[in-house]
């Protein structure tokens, strides 16, 4: 490679490499304006940024110079940085304002956003804002906050452009042009009856490319993917995920359209229910920035206790083996490695499952398919560990008969895990449990019993 190709390729690189560009100067250059009151610097520095990069600055800047940047920006700082800003900055900045500053910046959001600031503040301080917006912004607010928290209906955006099937392409295009008061961003014009009944969807490519005496009832997609109001935001994702879509029509329960949910907003649902159920694998609930250390240490303290039970359940199958255990003191060293891969193992074959009940793809047959292909996976892996955990133990011990005992228990002990870590999951979801909460304690629980009863019965029976 020539010095030339390698500095193309560098500039290549650095070219794909994706940096924020928001840096610690950055930083500082809008604190410097902030603590000198310099409206015109503050803007210029914030000016040229994405709304999400100005809500990385914001999160940079201490909570009083965040409340600082707003006094001295006002109305001139665009107020799409709270949809991207972290819940509890967000929080802390729109409570620390003035009722009316918090108003004046929501007024500027899209009622879908608009909702996502003020719902998680406080009872009286959200009623404080919401007295001081127009009549009509606080009633589309005030609505969808009466729906459930993890709705389509908390969800939506209520700023959706719609037509009647009988008027033509060019009579749409005209009326878009001349309507100020459309979303900023949007991908479909929505077709209804006069009832407000979703008859189909029209892109906007394909009105661009349709000649302007052309009816849009020709042209538009027949039978949209319509979301009831009250359905839950995981069961919006999956719509989403299977059908592909921008955008989809909510619907209230007389089956008229009241408002539209983009593809924005599910990535943020799918984002947000991942990180809840890697959360709540590890029984962990809510980070303690989210509830408070009194209130995670208490969410806690269930899975703590009902894993405490479980351990005295194990210790007590080790009781029942004590006297095999003073005669061989082997087995004191040898009987974690058992009860640790088969935990392991039961883990891994736990994630899969969860993970595939989240995306809906375990359906009829497909759910017992996996079960048999992890307990295949877990006597594989068990007969491959069984050799190398026999031969060590051989070597070590200088017994063959107590290498053969780890090898048999380790065989049984996956074998096992495999079938606990993608049965369990399954039967949770058929008694209506959340696996993702329930599964973890029950499948070490499994793999920790039958690990140390397979291993110490069997050297009870082999040893003694």
């Amino acid at each position: 490679m020539t010095a030339v190709d390698a500095a193309v390729d560098a500039e290549d690189a650095a070219a794909l490499e994706v940096r924020s560009p928001v840096d610690e100067a950055l930083v500082a250059e809008a604190a410097a304006a902030i603590d000198a009151g310099d409206s015109d610097a503050l803007i210029a520095t914030l000016e040229p940024l994405h709304p999400a990069d100005v809500a990385d600055l914001f999160e940079d800047l201490d909570p009083e110079r965040r409340i600082g940047a707003i006094e001295v920006g006002g109305a001139a700082i665009d107020a799409d940085f709270l949809s991207h800003l972290d819940e509890t900055a967000r929080d802390g900045l729109l409570e620390g304002l003035a009722p009316a500053v918090t108003a004046k910046l929501i007024e500027q959001l899209d009622s879908d956003d608009a909702v996502y600031a003020l719902e998680d503040l406080d009872d009286a301080a959200r009623e404080d804002i919401l007295e001081r917006l127009p009549g009509a912004d606080r009633a589309v607010v005030e609505q969808a906050l009466s729906f459930p928290e993890d709705s389509a209906g908390r969800l939506m955006q209520r700023e959706f452009v719609a037509a009647p099937a009988h008027r033509t392409v060019g009579e749409t295009i005209d009326r878009l042009r001349a309507d100020s008061n459309l979303p900023e961003v949007f991908h479909d014009v929505w077709v209804l009856d006069p009832t407000m009944r979703p008859l189909g969807q029209t892109p906007l490519y394909r009105i661009l490319r349709t000649k302007r005496p052309k009816r849009i009832a020709e042209i538009m997609t027949a039978a949209p993917q319509t979301v009831p109001v009250g359905m839950d935001q995981e069961e919006v994702a999956h719509l989403f995920r299977q059908y592909g879509l921008l955008e989809a029509a909510v619907v209230d329960d007389a089956g008229r359209m009241v408002g539209v949910i983009t593809h924005d907003d599910v990535v943020e649902i799918i984002d947000e229910e991942a990180g809840e159920d890697i959360l709540k694998l590890g029984g962990v609930g809510g980070g303690a920035d989210v509830e408070g250390v009194i209130g995670t240490a208490r969410s806690r303290f269930v899975w703590l206790g009902l894993n405490l039970a479980t351990a005295v359940l194990a210790s007590a199958v080790i009781a029942l083996f004590e006297d095999v255990i003073s005669a061989v003191v082997a087995l004191a060293v040898l009987m974690p490695i058992v009860a640790s891969m088969g935990g392991n193992a039961g883990t891994q074959s736990l994630t899969v499952a969860v993970r595939a009940l989240a995306m809906k793809e375990l359906r009829g047959p497909e759910g017992w398919r996996l079960v048999l292909e992890e307990t295949a996976v877990g006597l594989l892996n068990g007969l491959a560990f069984a050799v190398v955990a026999g031969g060590l133990a051989w070597a070590w011990a200088g017994e063959p008969i107590l290498g053969a005992v780890i090898g048999a228990a380790m065989i049984v002990n996956l074998l096992v895990a495999g079938l606990a870590g993608a049965g369990v999951p399954l039967l949770l979801q058929r008694l209506k449990i959340d696996p993702a909460v329930a599964s973890a304690v029950f499948v070490t629980t499994v793999t920790d019993v039958v690990g140390f009863f397979a291993f110490l019965g069997l050297a009870a029976l082999l040893l003694l």
